[in-house]
């Protein structure tokens, strides 16, 4: 095949997948606050909620976090995202193995859970992240039916994105993505601790 049959050929594929791609995003017309579900037992998941966050934030929408489990120590996007507008509501137990205290982290559960529902039932509220909200449904924190009801019934243009490992499958079912990040390697594995600006 020569150079110029090579192009040609190149040029006929790129030209068919155009056609097609097009087509889909013609196809694609409804307009609505989406449910973003980022799960699975791989690093990363709050950092692509914090993503998605910061990208709103870029086109000057309203976005809020709730962080569940999380406890008081450093969070470097929460330091970024504040000084840039958004509005954190951070559980502050930490993870239930520390605290060992199941009143308290329940207490503490329901706390930012109703924090989470005023949000949710906000229409100047663009984006919400409740990250790893998936625990507390899963440690019974949190009644599943509850949120499946505050998700269902939020103002239709809101989109809420949702993190934690073991998402229960009725959220998985509602929402209108989903990813789940897989473990391949993880550097605490080997050793290495946890490293500032990467890990946190």
């Amino acid at each position: 095949m020569s150079n110029e049959q090579d192009k040609a050929l190149h040029k006929k594929r790129m030209q068919n997948q155009k056609e097609k791609v097009d087509q889909r995003i013609a196809a694609a017309q409804e307009d609505k606050g989406l449910l973003l579900v980022i799960t699975g037992n791989g690093k990363g998941k709050s950092t692509s909620g914090f993503g998605t966050i910061t990208r709103a934030v870029g086109h000057g929408l309203n976005a809020k976090v709730v962080q569940y489990v999380k406890g008081g120590w450093e969070c470097g996007e929460r330091n970024l995202l504040e000084k840039n507008g958004v509005e954190f509501h951070v559980m502050g137990t930490g993870f239930t193995w520390e605290t060992q205290d199941k009143e308290s982290d329940i207490k503490a559960a329901q706390a930012a859970w109703s924090y989470s529902k005023t949000l949710l039932q906000d229409p100047s509220v663009d984006v919400i992240l409740l990250d790893e909200i998936t625990y507390m449904v899963t440690y019974k924190y949190i009644d599943l039916d509850e949120v499946l009801a505050a998700l269902n019934a939020r103002p239709k243009a809101q989109h809420v994105v949702v993190t934690g490992r073991a998402c229960h499958r009725s959220i998985i079912e509602l929402a209108d993505t989903v990813s789940e990040v897989r473990p391949v390697k993880h550097a605490f594995d080997n050793g290495i601790k946890a490293q500032r600006g990467i890990d946190w």
